[in-house]
């Protein structure tokens, strides 16, 4: 009789916690080259609130046209500053909210040692059958590389070599896996990888890599969304994205 009376005294008590005080979740659309440091960041937050978020990874591009499209994501951490403003003009995200949260820088990786040399001179070699880069109509990366190949003057002659990942993430995993001598990826990927080669593109070469944060139209009640947007612009969390290699806003 008293173990019933104090499961039902039990279940009464937590019926009256405050809802504000349950765990809550929000929905986090983020660009592939800022995986690990998400990772990272979205564990510190739950930590810390006891709120969970939901990340999803993949291309800038392919984001946005989701949320045109319907997609509930509450937040978008785009890897380019154009995508936010499309979504702000069609009434899709909130202007205020956007925010320069990374800059990216371009690396051009090859998983073989000693293969990249320190100026980046393997890509007028012509010795590759294989050179990956990122859809670039959908990742920003992937537009990135394609400008250094024309700056460097070689584009024409590696354009047939050209192997297309739907996004920076695909185009790692070409590379990693051989299927293509070399690539281009964010420094993100590779800046805490001992193995292999590269060569880190200088930013003369290449547009500026801005990385724009927005809350979408799904997140606009969402107090979580609000909260980790918040987090990301504290100290611990722009320490942490440097470690990555990002630069900051300009």
């Amino acid at each position: 009789m008293k173990s019933s009376l104090s499961l039902l005294a039990l279940l009464a008590a937590l019926t009256l916690v405050p809802l504000g005080a349950r765990a809550a979740s929000t929905t986090v659309a983020v660009a592939a080259n800022f995986t690990q440091p998400a990772k990272r960041l979205a564990a510190a937050f739950e930590r810390k609130t006891g709120d969970n978020i939901v990340l999803s990874f993949g291309a800038s591009g392919q984001f946005a046209t989701e949320v045109t499209q319907g997609a509930p994501y509450a937040i978008l951490l785009s890897a380019d500053e154009e995508r936010p403003k499309q979504l702000i003009a069609l009434g899709l995200a909130d202007e205020s909210s956007l925010f320069t949260y990374a800059v990216g820088k371009l690396v051009l990786f090859s998983a073989k040692p000693g293969y990249v040399d320190a100026a980046g001179k393997v890509l007028g070699s012509g010795s590759f059958a294989h050179i990956a880069i990122a859809d670039p109509k959908a990742a920003p990366y992937g537009a990135a590389g394609i400008e250094t190949l024309k700056t460097l003057g070689v584009y024409a002659t590696v354009a047939p070599k050209i192997v297309t990942g739907k996004s920076i993430a695909q185009t790692y995993q070409f590379i990693a896996t051989g299927n293509a001598a070399l690539g281009f990826v964010a420094l993100s990927q590779v800046i805490k990888i001992k193995t292999g080669s590269q060569w880190l593109v200088p930013a003369k070469d290449y547009q500026p890599i801005i990385q724009d944060a927005v809350l979408l139209k799904a997140g606009e009640h969402d107090p979580v969304a609000k909260a980790f947007l918040a987090y990301l612009k504290t100290p611990r969390a722009v320490k942490l994205i440097s470690s990555y290699g990002y630069a900051a806003a300009p």
